[in-house]
């Protein structure tokens, strides 16, 4: 998330479904400082959103106990924080994540969300095998909220980066979380050679990489955006079903 200028209204966009990097953090900074969100809030909505998308396409009553368990792979950045909060919800709704957050961040937020984790006896890998069979046969799903937008893999450290590369060698289902991990937020670069996840839940709007998705489910969280904001970014966006806070795209 950067501080960049948002659209000119005056122009009259026409209307889209993808952003630029550029006015989803001139999105995002609008929501902080125009309506007041805080940073928890926001990370809050997002990762229940996000939990509420995982509910969408592996429902409980569908599954085996084995395919309820998920694994939340957490980095240090924003996207981590969505991610623990994901975990917790995953919780409350009865599945049984783990989480796997090898680069820790001093941030207080972080460790909030680590201790509320923690304290829902949600356990926490020490390390994660590099013998993809073993994660293939102990979870059922995994969730990537490793990197957000303009998050390098070089910037969270080599643990992270190691995961990264047993991620793409799961043959599990994949979600990722606002981008897939290593993407490029604008082109999508390294979509050929990177995470390819089945399913892919973008914050707030979907972001120009999204464009490149070729999973089977696409979801947008962003019930919480006011229709203003929504009008200045001139987004399209899907209708939200009753009282629902994702919608498929």
């Amino acid at each position: 998330m950067s501080s960049a200028a948002g659209p000119d209204p005056a122009e009259a966009p026409e209307e889209r479904l993808f952003l630029s990097a550029a006015e989803a953090a001139a999105l995002e900074r609008e929501l902080l400082e125009d309506y007041r969100f805080g940073r928890q809030q926001l990370v809050e909505l997002c990762g229940h959103a996000s939990a509420v998308a995982v509910t969408k396409v592996f429902p409980l009553p569908a599954l085996s106990r084995k395919q309820r368990t998920v694994l939340v792979v957490c980095g240090p950045e924003q996207n981590g924080a969505v991610g623990l909060v994901c975990a917790r919800h995953l919780r409350v709704f009865e599945y049984e994540p783990t989480i796997f957050y090898p680069t820790r961040s001093l941030d207080l937020l972080h460790r909030d969300l680590t201790t509320q984790c923690e304290k829902m006896d949600i356990p926490f890998l020490s390390y994660l095998p590099t013998e993809v069979q073993l994660i293939n046969e102990a979870y059922g799903l995994v969730v990537d909220a490793v990197l957000g937008p303009g998050v390098e893999p070089g910037e969270v450290g080599g643990p992270c980066t190691r995961a990264l590369a047993t991620l793409k060698l799961l043959s599990i289902p994949l979600v990722s979380l606002d981008i897939p991990s290593g993407w490029d937020a604008e082109t999508g670069g390294d979509a050929e050679d990177g995470l390819r996840p089945d399913v892919l839940v973008s914050l707030a709007a979907p972001k120009r990489c999204a464009g490149r998705f070729s999973g089977r489910h696409h979801f947008v969280a962003g019930r919480f955006v006011p229709d203003d904001v929504r009008r200045k970014f001139a987004l399209r966006l899907p209708g939200y079903t009753g009282t629902d806070c994702v919608a498929a795209l």
